[in-house]
């Protein structure tokens, strides 16, 4: 395997970009069509380094990167708060993160000619979903949501995201929401999908009274399957599922990229 030839240098058209998402179990990446928003080649997954450090985590970004031989523009997404391009938390991360400069960090292990863009993973599904899918062409106050490990936020106005919600740190119950209804959840506590909607609505209801939108897109893993859920959630809001499932982390750190580039 290792005496293989190099492949021959991959093209890509110029509204393009690589987009890597970095999660608490896994690190996916694919390059991105940003005009149709879809994948231009098949994902490329490995597995989140434990512990999750720096070092550890770049060097694994910069394997996914090597995989598609990329040098254009890159996005990445990272679980927790991005500020002026600094971590500020690590929840499901090594605490060495916190503080740390974002593109210092996994900008080295890539070949591209320019420094990646790192957001929150939330707001970057966000914007694929407004962008590509579920939200496209909505204006007003729009809230998407992603059930995994957590619950992470994104909330737009009239397009525009305000980054680093974090929505899922309200407290319900005495405890973080993300702790009583991600996915997760549902599965460890062997939740019927009717027992884990009705620990949502709870946690909708709240937000719903905090922030009134008037669209709220249901994301993360849980949005392949709507007909399990969807049924049992009502609010004054109108509620759907997400369109790009697991691969909307992906797509908006690529859009977050290519934006980024344009205006540069």
């Amino acid at each position: 395997m290792a005496n293989n030839p190099q492949p021959a240098r991959r093209t890509h058209p110029p509204r393009s970009a690589l987009g890597i998402d970095i999660g608490g179990t896994g690190i996916k990446g694919a390059p991105v069509d940003l005009v149709h928003g879809t994948l231009l080649e098949d994902r490329f997954r490995l597995d989140t380094p434990q512990p999750a450090t720096p070092s550890a985590v770049a060097d694994v970004v910069g394997q996914v990167a090597k995989h598609f031989d990329w040098t254009g523009p890159v996005g990445i997404t990272y679980p927790g708060v991005v500020s002026s391009g600094v971590i500020r938390t690590a929840a499901n991360m090594d605490p060495a993160w916190i503080g740390s400069v974002a593109a210092d960090v996994l900008g080295p292990p890539l070949s591209s000619d320019t420094s990646p863009v790192v957001v929150n993973d939330a707001d970057a599904a966000g914007l694929a979903e407004m962008t590509h899918g579920a939200g496209r062409g909505q204006s007003g106050v729009v809230l998407m949501l992603t059930f995994g490990t957590g619950i992470g936020s994104a909330l737009f106005l009239d397009g525009k995201l305000l980054p680093n919600t974090e929505l899922g740190h309200l407290e319900i119950r005495g405890k973080d929401a993300e702790r009583r209804a991600s996915a997760k959840v549902r599965e460890d506590k062997e939740l019927s999908w009717e027992e884990w909607a009705g620990r949502v609505q709870e946690y909708l209801e709240h937000v719903e009274a905090l922030f009134s939108p008037d669209l709220v897109i249901m994301g993360g893993g849980v949005s392949k399957h709507p007909d399990k859920f969807l049924p049992y959630l009502s609010l004054r809001a109108h509620i759907v599922a997400a369109e790009m499932a697991n691969n909307a982390g992906i797509i908006g750190a690529a859009l977050a990229a290519g934006s980024h580039a344009h205006h540069a």
